[in-house]
């Protein structure tokens, strides 16, 4: 099977540049492929909004910036930093005229919400839902164009590069597709593509107690590390404040930064109103000093979890403003207007990732991305929230900008389809599941909020017992998406833990105890 266009990954950077490319060329062919249904996506789950500077009376790209700079604690690239600030206002107009839909207030503006680390009201938003909002217009999009195929329990193995091509191999390396599993007939072919976008999301499962849905296991930035990309600031994981405390942990339910934006207040269990003490923004807090806070809090007391408190809120402009957060609360017995919610940090964000310049090209010829699973300089040592839909919307568009001037010229090289003569289908699943609860487990405790070299060094010799037993399944086994997700996940874990290993300052979401200076 050959495209013009193979794009890895259905949320909001590989639609956006899917439905662009394909409304320029109708008469090329964009092949979307996702590994669950083409809606499930980091997208889907993010509540928050899209940062974008729309007052200018009150409001200003330097104040945007300057919030993102701040955030980002010196590491951000500052043209970069400009270069997605302006162009915000632009790409959410063209959001909005594909059909998604966002608050107004009485006299017909957006309705822009205030999240920690910003200083103006500046993000926009579908009530508490943005993210899955976003999702249901691009795919609805997409489907209206004909050139557009996708293929939803698709799964991505590994990138086509030279070191696959068998006769004649080109000079220097390059991207010419992926061989691709079909997760319902079990059969692996090969997709071979003019130009690659990854587009894949998130690393959260890497860490098993997350915001992120199952589907985050890194596997854009494993199989770009395997093709030789640049990979960089894998380091810098953003904990999410505030995930909903659940004693049996897993995928956590997100309770938005809006929330303390609102006016909620973070709580120890004996009432206290913590936040004051670490910094004089209180629960406005960049996230990053929040989830330290709330980690040193936990450290001290030995407690599960912390609480937000909104019972002195209006309640009837709570529910209006966070519907999906009042009815979680509400099932799991929570009265917002009488009780405190449990909450607890959670891997929610990766800040680092593949590499990429300005026109989202990888150091890979013909290899794109886009989303999450980029190093853009955008973000620096720490996300601002709301930042990342922005980001994912301006590098889909420059993408397609570079790309709308390439004559996708044909792939005239010999690729080799997939190969498993001597593999065979596991009869137990035991090994996957045990190695995934470790790798999880090892990550939470070792490479967790707060880092230490010597727990970083005990991570990697544990980690090198989990690699080198999967590594052995995976050669003598069939094809299987857990074992895959396992290998990318081990893959992803150890960028984390070697890139930590070399950092020597402490620097936004990075913390190592051993680099306080004493």
């Amino acid at each position: 099977m050959t495209t013009d266009y193979l794009v890895i990954g259905s949320g909001i950077a590989g639609l956006t540049f899917s439905v662009k490319i394909a409304e320029a060329f109708p008469g090329r062919t964009v092949t979307i492929i996702t590994k669950a249904n083409e809606e499930e996506s980091n997208t889907k789950y993010a509540q928050g909004g899209v940062a974008v500077v729309l007052n200018r009376e009150k409001d200003s790209f330097q104040k945007h910036i300057q919030d993102t700079l701040n955030a980002g604690d010196g590491l951000c690239a500052v043209s970069v930093v400009e270069m997605v600030v302006k162009e915000g206002p632009k790409r959410l107009e063209e959001l909005m005229a594909w059909g998604a839909n966002f608050d107004f207030d009485t006299l017909g503006n957006l309705d822009l919400g205030k999240e920690g680390g910003h200083s103006e009201y500046r993000v926009a938003h579908h009530k508490d839902i943005t993210g899955a909002e976003i999702e249901r217009a691009l795919l609805t999009r997409a489907h209206q164009l004909e050139n557009i195929s996708i293929l939803p329990h698709h799964f991505a193995i590994d990138l086509i590069t030279n070191h696959h091509v068998t006769g004649k191999k080109p000079k220097a390396n390059a991207c010419y597709g992926a061989y691709v599993l079909n997760q319902k007939t079990k059969t692996i072919f090969t997709l071979k593509a003019h130009n690659t976008v990854l587009a894949s999301g998130g690393i959260g499962w890497v860490y098993g107690h997350t915001t992120n849905p199952v589907i985050a296991t890194g596997d854009g930035i494993a199989m770009a590390y395997r093709a030789k990309a640049k990979i960089s600031d894998m380091e810098f994981v953003q904990f999410h404040p505030t995930a909903l405390f659940e004693a049996d942990g897993e995928s956590s339910f997100l309770i938005s930064e809006a929330v303390r934006g609102f006016g909620a207040y973070l709580r120890n269990r004996r009432g206290e109103r913590f936040m004051r003490n670490y910094d004089k923004r209180a629960e406005l807090a960049s996230r990053d000093i929040v989830s330290q806070s709330i980690d040193s809090e936990l450290k001290k007391t030995g407690d599960t979890h912390v609480f937000l408190d909104g019972t002195h809120l209006d309640m009837a402009a709570f529910r209006k403003h966070f519907p999906n957060i009042y009815k979680k609360c509400k099932a799991h017995h929570i009265n917002i207007k009488t009780d405190w919610i449990p909450v607890v940090p959670a891997a929610h964000y990766l800040c680092g990732g593949i590499e990429v310049d300005t026109d989202g090209k990888t150091s890979v010829p013909n290899l794109f991305a886009c989303g999450e699973c980029t190093r853009t300089g955008l973000h620096g040592a720490n996300r601002l929230a709301s930042n990342s839909l922005l980001e994912a919307l301006v590098y889909a568009h420059n993408i397609f900008k570079y790309l709308r001037n390439d004559s996708c010229k044909s792939i005239n090289l010999n690729i080799p389809d997939w190969d498993d003569e001597g593999t065979s289908t596991p009869k137990e699943h035991v090994l996957i599941q045990h190695n995934l609860r470790q790798l999880q487990a090892l990550m939470r405790d070792y490479v967790g909020i707060v880092r230490s070299q010597s727990r970083l060094k005990k991570a990697i010799k544990h980690l090198d017992l989990i690699y080198n037993e999967v590594e052995y399944f995976y050669k003598a086994s069939k094809i299987s998406t857990p074992l895959c997700e396992l290998r990318n996940m081990i893959n992803v874990a150890h960028l984390i833990i070697n890139q930590s290993l070399k950092r020597k300052e402490n620097k936004g979401g990075y913390f190592n105890v051993d680099n306080v200076k004493k």
